[in-house]
């Protein structure tokens, strides 16, 4: 069965009433994101042989923004304090990160790459975007730009969902809110 693509097909298809471009975009998501979790297992391995997968993302947010809160990046991957806390921890026993206190307010902290954790993420980093140039290289940089745009129009609703909470419960990525008693 062939698809256009266009995202024109009328009507629902299957399911509970979606239709073939979103069951077509749940699809090429689903791989996208398990060579994506793949990937980044890879990448965390070769910053450290002991690094979670999970711990490449970090990294990644930390060397766009600097120092963030770990309630910030927590709400920025939509995971509780303690996993993003057990995760921070093991960072900072591998020398990749380190907590700074918060000029801001003393009772928090600040994290931010260490110099050699700034250092080895780059290595990978560049070494990742090489094999995404040539993967990419028969395409047009419009649509690599392209690409790139709708990802980030993507991620941004994805972000603003979480961070708001969605219809079902209220609460981060569909969870509902825990009552504080």
């Amino acid at each position: 069965m062939q698809e256009s693509g266009t995202g024109s097909e009328p009507g629902p298809t299957g399911g509970a009433g979606a239709d073939r471009a979103f069951l077509a975009l749940e699809r090429e998501l689903a791989v996208f994101l398990r060579r994506a979790r793949a990937s980044s297992g890879e990448m965390a391995r070769q910053l450290h042989p002991d690094l979670e997968a999970a711990a490449y993302g970090l990294l990644v947010r930390l060397e766009e923004s600097g120092s963030l809160r770990a309630t910030e990046l927590a709400g920025y991957f939509g995971v509780g304090k303690a996993t993003m806390s057990r995760q921070l921890r093991a960072l900072e026993d591998l020398g990749l990160v380190v907590r700074e206190p918060d000029p801001a307010d003393g009772r928090a902290s600040l994290v931010r790459l260490t110099e050699e954790g700034l250092e080895r993420f780059r290595r990978v980093r560049d070494a990742r975007r090489d094999r995404y140039v040539a993967r990419l290289a028969e395409w047009d940089r419009g649509e690599v730009a392209e690409l790139a745009r709708l990802l980030h129009q993507l991620n941004a609703r994805a972000e603003d969902v979480s961070l708001s909470g969605d219809a079902r419960g209220g609460g981060v990525q569909g969870r509902p809110r825990k009552s504080r008693r």
